[in-house]
């Protein structure tokens, strides 16, 4: 049985090297929310200033890709300016809580080493990114929360960001419609505004980021899996890079990110063992990546919850998976990919994006 297992993987496995593409040098994907989106409430007007403000945020990252910088620089740069964006749910234009405040919570991870930082609860911070990543090399912490993650910020130069700086009037009044009409967060939050992003760069390296304001009408400190690694976040140089967003408390119970790239390293430490010195063809391991995902995701959907990932693995292979209606996202490679989408079906290129 074990001969017959490994002569099919191999006929599926087996193709000449000389047949296959050279995989992307670099590659990028960014999410700005899942969700419950209805395609006919969105209008023209609308749709392009999401779209806008999604182009803005990829090109800002595959430009560090392309210029030869890390992938850790990279999902900084293209999360930076969606967290400056009232559009999202992260930084200015944050959600707030039962209590009126914005509270932000976000993680960053480096693939090479795992090396990880996230802060929670933050209110003073205008980008929550940087904080997490100096959580991570100038501390010998992964996660900092509430006061003392501000101080920690302010002991390394972070300016104050005054609070009405992330409050928005969008934001505001869900809020007042939340607890006027006795709301739960999913009935104002038509969609989950998270922001994120996963890159690969030239050096072979793996990065995630996630950043959040949470859950509309949140209370008692509550936390969603954005700024847990293993959850909302993870990467890892030997399987993949993720960045989850949705209903958090489902993503932490089923620990997304760290599922998804813990089931890819597997399976290619199986396939390794099973056929050294075979080199999958592409086609088949973004297959395999986006199987994974989906899957995954399809455990989310059976324990009642709802959202979405991007990842890349290190073949380059920039992927979305959701179960959602739509998903803000982008995806660029170096070999000419670059699309922004949101409804579900309008991806123009394939899983394998150079392919």
């Amino acid at each position: 049985m074990q001969k017959l297992v490994a002569a099919i993987a191999l006929a599926l496995l087996s193709q000449p090297v000389l047949a296959q593409e050279a995989p992307p040098k670099w590659s990028i994907a960014i999410h700005g929310g899942a969700g419950t989106l209805d395609p006919d409430k969105m209008t023209p007007e609308r749709r392009a200033e999401y779209e806008a403000a999604l182009q803005v945020a990829l090109d800002a990252g595959a430009r560090v890709l392309a210029e030869g910088g890390s992938a850790m620089d990279a999902i900084k740069a293209a999360i930076i300016p969606m967290e400056d964006s009232p559009l999202f749910n992260a930084g200015k234009g944050a959600v707030f809580t039962w209590d009126g405040t914005n509270e932000l919570d976000s993680s960053i991870m480096d693939g090479r080493d795992r090396s990880a930082g996230a802060v929670a609860g933050v209110k003073t911070v205008r980008n929550p990114i940087l904080l997490a990543d100096t959580v991570r090399t100038q501390s010998e912490h992964v996660m900092l929360m509430g006061a003392g993650a501000e101080a920690f910020a302010a002991e390394k130069g972070f300016a104050v960001t005054p609070p009405e700086y992330f409050a928005t009037p969008a934001r505001a009044e869900a809020l007042e419609r939340m607890k006027a009409d006795k709301l739960s967060a999913l009935d104002v939050d038509h969609k989950f505004g998270t922001v994120g992003a996963v890159a690969l760069d030239m050096e072979g390296n793996l990065a995630a980021g996630t950043s959040t304001g949470g859950m509309t009408g949140k209370r008692w400190g509550r936390v969603g899996d954005a700024p847990v690694i293993g959850a909302g976040t993870y990467a890892d140089n030997r399987a993949c890079a993720v960045s989850a967003t949705g209903w958090g408390e489902y993503f932490l119970r089923v620990g997304v990110a760290h599922e998804i790239c813990a089931r890819l390293r597997m399976d290619k430490e199986w396939l390794e063992t099973l056929a050294a010195g075979v080199n999958p063809h592409p086609v088949w391991n973004a297959m395999k990546s986006q199987a994974v995902a989906d899957r995954v995701m399809a455990d989310v959907k059976s324990l009642g919850g709802d959202g979405g990932v991007i990842l890349v693995t290190p073949e380059g292979d920039a992927i979305f998976s959701f179960n959602t209606t739509g998903m803000y996202r982008g995806r660029a490679t170096s070999g000419g990919v670059n699309e922004v989408a949101i409804f579900g079906g309008e991806d123009k290129g394939s899983s394998t994006p150079d392919h």
